[in-house]
């Protein structure tokens, strides 16, 4: 794997700004390859042998998918929404996983470990850079389920929403009594319909024309 430095520049330059958040996912996804024994995520050795599961959709995320090149749309990162600045990583080949949480108590320490810094944005970026893992970061050594439908790779699983008709792929029907729904079919939706626009071809565009 490439040095903290040189990590760190590319997912800024993806990411678009440094910040300490940047910092803490570049040195979290160093340490999540590190302890599940993933020396160079991006070698096509390891390659869709590790997952992500990422638990805040905020700026560690950005930087720990630069490092590990785990992709939602390669299904190699996984987004449980808990607003958790923290991830666990998996290494599909031994099962070994590790759940990597950033501390609190990192923020008292910023301070000693970049005492020319007068800002408190340039402590906390200088400090996270410097101190130890043990400081920065709470670690624990976890298992987790993984199933069929939430594997690398092709589609393997498919169902029929019994309400819309709509197809649902790996796994993620809801099952209701005795009917298979789609999420938005179900009360597990995060959207409300309001009403309905089917689009319409008009001299080779495609325009919008609402049903009454």
């Amino acid at each position: 794997m490439e040095i903290f430095q040189i990590l760190l520049k590319e997912s800024v330059r993806k990411h678009g700004h440094l910040c300490a958040g940047q910092v803490i996912g570049v040195r979290m996804a160093m340490l999540g390859c590190r302890l599940i024994g993933i020396e160079d995520p991006h070698d096509a050795r390891f390659r869709k042998k590790l997952v992500v599961f990422v638990e805040i959709d905020r700026c560690a995320t950005d930087a720990i998918a630069s490092v590990t090149g785990c992709q939602l749309g390669k299904r190699t990162m996984k987004f449980k929404d808990f607003g958790i600045n923290a991830a666990t990583f998996v290494n599909l080949n031994t099962k070994l996983a590790y759940r990597i949480v950033s501390t609190e108590r990192s923020r008292d320490y910023a301070h000693k470990y970049a005492p020319k810094e007068t800002s408190l944005q340039q402590q906390q970026i200088v400090g996270y850079e410097n101190m130890p893992d043990r400081l920065l970061f709470d670690v624990q050594q976890v298992e987790v389920a993984l199933f069929e439908g939430d594997m690398p790779g092709p589609v393997r699983l498919h169902a029929v929403c019994d309400h819309c008709g709509q197809m649902v792929r790996d796994g993620k029907e809801v099952h209701v009594g005795h009917a298979t729904l789609c999420g938005p079919c179900s009360d597990t939706s995060y959207f409300k319909v309001i009403d309905r626009y089917p689009l319409r071809e008009t001299e080779g565009n495609l325009t919008e024309e609402k049903i009454s």
